[in-house]
């Protein structure tokens, strides 16, 4: 078996998690090729040999098996940026806080890596965002997807922006708001939850638009077929408004126009089979756990 590691020098709680990990991987004869930063940063102890390392996207193939993220939901985030459209099950080892991305708690390490080693897992098909513009000015670095949420918000300024919205070619309408949030099912518990969207099962295939702070009371989330392509253009009064896929942010200029579908390829997931998104759902956000009842 051949595993890809990677994780963000943050803190000595993920170096702890990640040695046991690398230690529980080498007992059991497994290849490990580490991102370069990574290793580089906290000088795991490693007992077979030098260590192979990968940098991008074009250093890893389809010969890997697995591809680990140690850290939070942010770690697995741009864990996809590796793996892109390669189809390597990506697993999340959370050492950080809310988890929703990354299953596997810290403390749950050798137990869970005994059942993934033996192919004891289920694997989640997640769906992404894919983004254009015929801006020459915004440049994704090859990176124009996202797993969680493409937003376009306001930039150095107090003044809401002007999001005028079409899906499929069809005027829906011009949100006056600091921004708007396009989520998949994956991102429906993060930043569009925060701003009153709804929680949608990671398999719907749905997408959601979530306004951030709309001028107008009557304006509320969207959900919508996954299969819609959506165009917004951006207006600011600073002329400039900021775009983030996931964690990468760029400024686009005035007057941009955006093209948002679905993405042309899928991430894949492992799950350990006593896990679910409900479970998930109650442990998260502490459901049930009100003394009344």
């Amino acid at each position: 078996m051949k595993v890809g590691i990677y994780g963000q020098a943050n803190n000595d709680n993920t170096k702890k998690y990640a040695q046991i990990l690398i230690d529980q991987l080498e007992e059991n004869n497994v290849e490990i090729v580490f991102e370069h930063k990574f290793i580089q940063d906290y000088q795991f102890h490693k007992k077979n040999g030098n260590p192979q390392v990968f940098k991008s996207y074009a250093d890893l193939d389809h010969s890997f098996d697995l591809f680990f993220s140690v850290g939070g939901d942010g770690t697995f985030l741009r864990s996809i940026t590796f793996v892109k459209d390669l189809n390597i099950p990506i697993i999340g080892i959370n050492t950080g806080r809310l988890g929703f991305l990354a299953t596997i708690q810290k403390e749950e390490i050798k137990s869970s890596l005994k059942q993934i080693l033996q192919k004891d897992y289920l694997l989640k098909t997640r769906s992404l965002l894919q983004i254009s513009t015929q801006e020459v000015s915004v440049d994704f670095e090859g990176l124009n997807f996202a797993l969680n949420e493409i937003t376009v918000t306001r930039k150095n300024t107090a003044s809401m922006i002007t999001v005028e919205t079409e899906l499929d070619n069809e005027y829906l309408t011009t949100y006056w708001s600091d921004g708007l949030i396009v989520s998949t099912p994956t991102g429906s518990t993060g930043y569009s939850l925060s701003c009153g969207g709804p929680i949608i099962s990671p398999s719907s295939k749905n997408f959601v638009l979530t306004p951030i702070a709309p001028h107008s009371l009557s304006v509320r989330p969207l959900v919508i077929p996954d299969q819609t392509k959506i165009k917004l253009k951006i207006a600011s009064r600073f002329h400039e408004a900021l775009l983030t896929l996931d964690s990468r942010i760029l400024t686009i200029p005035n007057e941009t126009e955006i093209f948002i579908k679905k993405c042309n390829f899928n991430i894949q997931t492992v799950h350990l089979k006593k896990q679910s998104f409900i479970e998930t759902l109650r442990g998260k956000l502490f459901w049930g756990e009100d003394k009344r009842n």
